[in-house]
């Protein structure tokens, strides 16, 4: 058994897990999924980010109930472990919970590359390893450390879209006058259109799953790590439809479709200026994704090591360093994970990768919840939140369709 003599340090508050839960989410999504949702919705682009929201607010809502039963790192396979009790599909879990973490984080890295290279040419294998390291030694240094970081990058990553709804505000104003735009009617082209596009905006919106694995840091977790997934969701669906109405008002969502980088687009349209300062932005937004990736990732293989729940030969990696009080030796086997896939795969191939095994991890999370409340005798003195039963059913129905036409369209 691992020692339990050395903990984590509980120092996030609210407000920090909040931005922490902001800077996982908004990073991979509207800098880089608004034309590709305008392309498919057209001007309704703004509604299939309301429905996505709806989508996702199911498995979020089984996600902050677990989490306020269960507060531990790997939370996942805690829940896993909770509802099953077979060790085997637990471990399954935490294993497929860290490689969704490191692979992501190879994605970003090399995301990271490309954006680098527009203003410094560098090797493309000396800038993965070095922003891996980097990144790697900031989760080290301390977790309110961490946190602060990717807190100060999420602000600049918001105030990147505040820029961009500053640039259109002219556009914003025509809105009331523009409104029958925004009505499908009984038009089942428009309402399949926002369906299609309700598909891809989904993905805008993961990051609760990331949230959970930081709950032995969290101040007051029952309350304050439900609390944040609500309260993230929320402000993320906020922004997301105020952007994308600024986006399609602004710029025809078939030229906003044709963008590799439709903010930057929108950016330089409008006012005819140079777009670095967005694209500096959006190459911090995608180091923030992959620092939080990384930190979640570490605190899995320190949660599983922790609960004996790998072979006695890693339980190395629950030992926390008494200064930093952080997992250093589960962080550098994170590092080393994220430079190998990142030199070996291209960023298509991993970033769709993430998507099925994410959905995946939210088929069985909520039918571990299903099960856990079909066999739990409900205490009315609970603590934390608790939902009804059709919920995380729900969310089960809905991540299993999105896993189904993942894998459909990755074997194609």
């Amino acid at each position: 058994m691992p020692s339990i003599n050395s903990q984590l340090k509980r120092s996030l508050t609210l407000p920090m897990l909040i931005l922490y839960g902001l800077g996982t989410t908004i990073g991979g999504g509207i800098y880089a999924l608004v034309g590709k949702v305008a392309a498919r919705a057209d001007m309704l682009a703004p509604l299939s980010f309301v429905a996505a929201a709806i989508l996702s607010a199911f498995t979020a809502l089984a996600f902050a109930e677990l989490s306020s039963r269960y507060p531990k790192s790997a939370g996942e396979a805690v829940y896993v472990q909770q509802a099953f009790n077979k060790k085997s599909l637990t471990v399954a879990i935490g294993v497929l919970v860290v490689l969704n973490g490191c692979i992501s984080a190879a994605a970003l890295a090399n995301g990271f590359v490309g954006y680098l290279q527009v203003f410094v040419p560098i090797p493309e294998w000396i800038a993965i390893i070095a922003i891996t390291a980097t990144l790697g030694l900031l989760a080290i240094w301390g977790i309110g450390q961490s946190v602060i970081t990717a807190a100060v990058i999420t602000l600049i990553e918001i105030a990147g879209l505040i820029l961009i709804v500053w640039v259109t505000r002219s556009d914003l104003a025509t809105f009331p006058v523009r409104l029958n735009e925004f009505n499908p009617g009984l038009n089942s082209t428009m309402w399949l259109g926002i369906l299609s596009g309700s598909f891809l905006a989904f993905y805008a919106f993961i990051g609760f799953e990331d949230m959970v694995n930081v709950a032995e840091e969290v101040v007051d977790v029952k309350k304050n790590l439900p609390r944040a997934i609500i309260v993230t969701l929320v402000l993320t669906t906020l922004i997301y439809c105020l952007v994308t109405l600024a986006a399609v008002l602004a710029v025809s969502p078939q030229q906003l479709g044709q963008q590799g980088a439709p903010l930057t687009y929108i950016y330089a349209s409008k006012t005819g200026s140079d777009a670095t300062l967005i694209s500096l932005i959006s190459l911090l937004a995608i180091v923030n994704g992959g620092l939080i990736q990384m930190i979640m990732a570490s605190r899995v293989l320190y949660g599983m090591s922790r609960q004996s729940l790998v072979p006695k030969q890693l339980h190395f990696m629950a030992d926390i360093n008494p200064r930093t009080q952080t997992p250093i030796k589960a962080t550098l086997l994170v590092m080393f994970l994220v430079s190998i896939l990142a030199l070996s795969y291209a960023i298509e191939s991993l970033a769709e990768t993430t998507s099925l095994m994410i959905l995946i991890i939210a088929v069985v999370v909520n039918t571990a919840l299903v099960q856990i409340k079909l066999t739990t005798e409900e205490q009315a003195e609970s603590e934390g939140i608790r939902v009804p039963i059709v919920v995380p059913a729900i969310g089960l129905i809905i991540s299993f369709s999105f896993a189904v036409m993942i894998a459909i369209d990755l074997l194609k």
